[in-house]
């Protein structure tokens, strides 16, 4: 499982493989959309992570946000493999606080492959209401949208990456979390890896 700015890269890495009409405003909002349940305990894993049968990029049928939510757990699906491919997980540090630190990582190295932040930030700070059918009341919905909207403004470093965990309820130990990141930010191994997830995602 990746972190929101790692998915909103593969989402533009699909786009420029796969060319669509589909509105990309909006899958945007899908491929961040499971991790809500990080700032809601209400909401269950299940609710988010288990809301599609098969997962693959058939989109058939779906609205653009179903569409990038579907798509945030195929990556999911599709991260581990790679990093298991590549033998990550046997690197030190790398499966510590359950992946957290990586996927803190992966999002500063994946951060400049895309190059229209701003229009994204202001996007999100205005984001609108969409109905995804598990409870999410609108309150909750701007939050997380403005969390990631304030994370994604500039490429993240160890005190943005605190600030983002530190707002997340389910996330505790942030200060060690942040703590792993700055010893794999020096292990050249762990960031070549996370490299090729982008690279190869779809």
């Amino acid at each position: 499982m990746a972190s929101q700015i790692a998915h909103i890269i593969y989402a533009r890495k699909y786009f420029e493989k796969h060319p669509s009409t589909i509105n990309k405003d909006e899958f945007m909002l899908g491929c961040v959309f499971p991790d809500i349940r990080r700032i809601d305990e209400t909401i269950k894993r299940k609710d988010t992570h288990l809301h599609f049968g098969e997962l693959n990029l058939d989109f058939t049928g779906l609205s653009a946000f179903e569409a990038g939510w579907k798509f945030h757990l195929y990556c999911d699906m599709c991260r581990e493999d790679i990093l298991n491919k590549h033998g990550f997980y046997a690197l030190k540090n790398t499966a510590d606080f359950y992946h957290q630190p990586a996927k803190m990582l992966e999002d500063e190295i994946a951060y400049d492959e895309y190059n229209n932040w701003e229009k994204l930030v202001n996007y999100f700070n205005n984001v609108p209401f969409i109905n995804a059918g598990i409870g999410v009341t609108r309150e909750t919905w701007e939050l997380w949208y403005a969390m990631i909207a304030k994370y994604a403004e500039r490429k993240p470093d160890s005190k943005s990456i605190s600030a983002f965990l530190i707002k997340q309820r389910k996330i505790e130990n942030t200060a060690e979390i942040v703590a792993t990141v700055d010893k794999l930010r020096k292990n050249a191994k762990v960031v070549e890896i996370l490299k090729k997830v982008t690279e190869e995602i779809v």
